[in-house]
């Protein structure tokens, strides 16, 4: 499976942007998607994950009714609708995809997935 995610990009705080991660190769619909993020200095973590149905999705409690992740099964893609952005969302994020969901260690959901796109950045300005 390869990823493909685009969409990010400069945008002032209280903006929005929307992510989108094209798969080839591959059934989105068949896998477990997730975006996760990496800020400068800080270690890689999940924002949101979708399950292959479409049935399930998980956010993290920091993107919690501002961000909100979706599957489009036709076209491939998972998308991240972001809201009211914050300065702190400021990051890499990347698109993963896995058969099984990502393992919990420790109470953290490990940024552990089989196939991970290229990354597209996000800068919010204050």
């Amino acid at each position: 499976v390869q990823l493909q995610a685009y969409g990010g990009g400069l945008v002032q705080a209280g903006g929005s942007l929307r992510l989108s991660c094209a798969a080839s190769g591959g059934t989105v619909s068949r896998y477990c998607m997730g975006w996760f993020r990496q800020a400068p200095g800080k270690d890689r973590e999940i924002v949101a994950a979708i399950s292959w149905t479409g049935g399930t999705s998980y956010s993290a409690d920091s993107v919690k009714g501002r961000f909100t992740i979706s599957s489009d099964n036709a076209k491939n893609t998972v998308y991240l609708q972001m809201n009211s952005l914050k300065f702190e969302d400021t990051a890499v994020y990347y698109c993963a995809a896995d058969q099984s969901p990502p393992p919990v260690i420790g109470g953290l959901i490990m940024p552990i997935m089989d196939y991970w796109g290229q990354g597209t950045l996000v800068t919010v300005s204050s």
